[in-house]
């Protein structure tokens, strides 16, 4: 699904965003919150973009994010929670068929979740939403990987 536009723009946010964070950001929050922004700004098919932080072996906790007010606490189930307790990242084309999905706002339709691993434990997760079916694939991990890789000296 990584079409040259969509490389392309990956490329470009992570050149802004290495020119924001990296070196400039005076926390992980910061860094988190700035990246969030930029992304949710420039790709448009995102409806929902930020992170939750690992707050135990069964719990996340909202962080900075962009989008519609998000589910404060994730608990015992759902893609976030998935991502963070196998360290992998997680690619769901139709969020009502992955089980135990959590639905924070009813108009996501796919979603894509990346672990943020700081010396080999998740410590976040980047969760993008869209409102529309099949918006990410394997394609999008690998730039998203670099592109959250900015944080991992703040974290």
């Amino acid at each position: 699904m990584v079409e040259a536009r969509r490389s392309a723009a990956y490329e470009r946010l992570y050149a802004q965003l290495e020119g924001l964070v990296r070196g400039k950001s005076p926390s992980l929050v910061a860094g988190m919150a700035t990246m969030a922004a930029v992304l949710h700004a420039k790709l448009k098919h995102h409806s929902w973009t930020g992170f939750y932080l690992v707050a135990g072996d069964d719990e996340l906790h909202v962080g900075p994010y962009q989008g519609a007010v998000a589910c404060q606490v994730l608990k015992g189930r759902g893609v976030c929670l998935h991502a963070a307790r196998t360290g992998k990242a997680v690619v769901v084309p139709d969020v009502a068929a992955f089980p135990g999905h959590i639905a924070c706002d009813s108009r996501s339709r796919s979603e894509i979740v990346l672990p943020l691993v700081k010396d080999g434990r998740v410590i976040a997760v980047l969760d993008v939403d869209s409102d529309k079916l099949a918006q990410f694939d394997e394609d999008d991990i690998p730039p998203l990987e670099r592109i959250i890789g900015l944080l991992a000296d703040l974290a």
